[in-house]
Parts: structure tokens; C-alpha cells; sequence
């Protein structure tokens, strides 16, 4: 058996070292949802169960103003509308401005 040069040593040392941090970043990304959507879990429970209404009702006016500043994507918008009180068609529709003008005009 042929002994490997040094060279071919230090690539294949590299190329474990680039495996490792690939598997230590989808780890890591793992984590990071998962810590997202406990904390997601706990605030809606928050939202439907806690003894104390008032810190429900602060923790809802407080969602309610600062999601729609957060939620950049309509179909984020669309997944919060039972929490922000807003219809679907008010997120999701853009104005109907053709439909308005055929009104004013009949």
C-alpha cells in the first residue's frame, strides 16, 4: 500500500474540514427554525390561553403594529390576517382601480 504524499494528505484533510462546517451550518439553520418556531408556538398560545388577559391584549396591540412593518411578502401577510384583523383580499389584492372607474362612470 502506498503511503499518500503529504499534499494528498493536507486535500483530503481539507476537503473533511469543508464537510464538517457544511454539516455544522445545516445544524446550526436546524436549530435556528426550530428555536423560531417554538417561540411562534408559545406567543399564539399566549394569544388563546393566557390566564391574563391584559397581557394577551398587549402582546396582540403589540404584534398588530409592528407584523405589518416586519412581513415584507403578501403571502406572509396572508398566514397573520385572523391576527393583524384584516381580510385576506386586503392583503393579498391590489386595488381594483379599473372596476372603480367603470363604477363612478354608470
Amino acid at each position: 500500500m502506498a503511503r499518500k504524499t503529504i499534499a494528498e494528505r493536507i486535500a483530503q484533510l481539507d476537503a473533511q474540514k469543508k464537510a464538517l462546517q457544511a454539516r455544522q451550518g445545516k445544524q446550526e439553520r436546524t436549530e435556528d427554525t426550530r428555536r423560531k418556531v417554538l417561540l411562534g408556538a408559545l406567543v399564539l398560545h399566549r394569544l388563546e390561553h393566557a390566564a391574563d388577559q391584559e397581557f394577551s391584549k398587549r402582546l396582540g396591540d403589540w404584534l398588530r403594529r409592528e407584523l405589518p412593518g416586519f412581513l415584507t411578502r403578501d403571502s406572509d401577510k396572508a398566514l397573520f390576517t385572523d391576527l393583524l384583523g384584516q381580510t385576506e383580499e386586503k392583503v393579498t389584492a391590489p386595488p381594483l382601480q379599473e372596476t372603480e372607474s367603470a363604477d363612478a362612470s354608470a
